[in-house]
């Protein structure tokens, strides 16, 4: 399974050429986590824009974090907050991927660096 983080996407809705090239070529479409669906809608400034955002994910699985990924985000968020400056839905997100051992397409490798066990990737050059 593969999971795609709020930047990739971000690149695909604003029509960056290696990322709507990268986003259409998938085999498998990446789910994505509820957390990057509510960054996206929390990035659009009008109703065009937030119709523009959910029609980008529509075709996307939906996932959330279970309660042992939440433990989890909790147990890298006290870990890692001070020291490697993890954000809260990073550590979300991150728990999520972890818990469905799914890779994470993102760019934010700097952001997820820190976690154990999670597996990201740069699906296309920026």
């Amino acid at each position: 399974m593969h999971l795609v983080d709020t930047d990739v996407l971000i690149d695909v809705w604003r029509g960056h050429g290696p990322a709507v090239e990268w986003f259409a070529g998938t085999a498998e479409l990446p789910a994505v986590p509820g957390f990057v669906v509510m960054e996206i809608i929390q990035d659009t400034e009008n109703r065009q824009q937030l119709r523009q955002a959910l029609k980008l994910v529509e075709p996307l699985e939906v996932v959330w974090p279970t309660e042992t990924d939440c433990t989890r985000a909790l147990s890298d968020f006290l870990a890692y907050r001070l020291s490697h400056g993890l954000g809260l839905l990073d550590a979300l997100i991150a728990a999520c991927a972890v818990g469905r051992a799914a890779t994470l397409y993102t760019f934010n490798t700097k952001h997820y660096r820190s976690i154990s066990g999670l597996v990201v990737d740069q699906p296309y050059d920026r």
